[in-house]
């Protein structure tokens, strides 16, 4: 049987849930404590799609502001990219056509998915109304915490690997 090895990023600034989301997925875990990612952190996760046997190396890196400050080694060999936003933290989210054009030029072939996180936070018509304010459009909302949409983000990513 064929398995394919995927490198995928996480990108976005500091405290929008991407540590969350990858533990989550990779262990089904959540905690509520806060704990700044310094450098990178790698996890990996085997999964089947389409009936493709798929390990994730998934590198959790410290959040930036802009992609253009995540040091180049880390970029190498990437097959795919997470960009998560804070629904509930419009600061993360002002910029974003800014980074998307950033990581469409850098990586013009990459799949990448863009997640709102931390919907548990908000009221479902304040979510709607963010989305309409948003600059690109969200693939996807989700929320580590409760797991809405975890699964479902890494395996259309997986998808658009294949």
């Amino acid at each position: 049987m064929n398995k394919q090895s995927k490198k995928v990023l996480l990108v976005g600034h500091f405290n929008v849930g991407k540590t969350s989301l990858i533990k989550k997925f990779v262990k089904n875990s959540f905690s509520e404590d806060y704990i700044t990612t310094i450098g990178v952190t790698i996890e990996k996760k085997e999964i089947i799609i389409k009936g493709e046997h798929m390990t994730f190396i998934i590198w959790d890196i410290a959040g930036e502001v802009t992609i253009k400050k995540t040091p180049k080694s880390y970029l190498l060999g990437l097959h795919g990219l997470i960009y998560v936003f804070d629904l509930a933290r419009e600061s993360t989210w002002q910029n974003m056509q800014e980074q998307v054009d950033d990581i469409k030029e850098m990586f013009p072939v990459a799949p990448f998915k863009i997640i709102g996180n931390k919907k548990d936070l908000l009221k479902p018509k304040e979510v709607e109304k963010i989305l309409e304010l948003l600059p690109v459009k969200c693939d996807f909302t989700s929320s580590a915490k409760t797991g809405e949409n975890v699964e479902r983000i890494f395996e259309e990513l997986g998808l658009a690997m294949l």
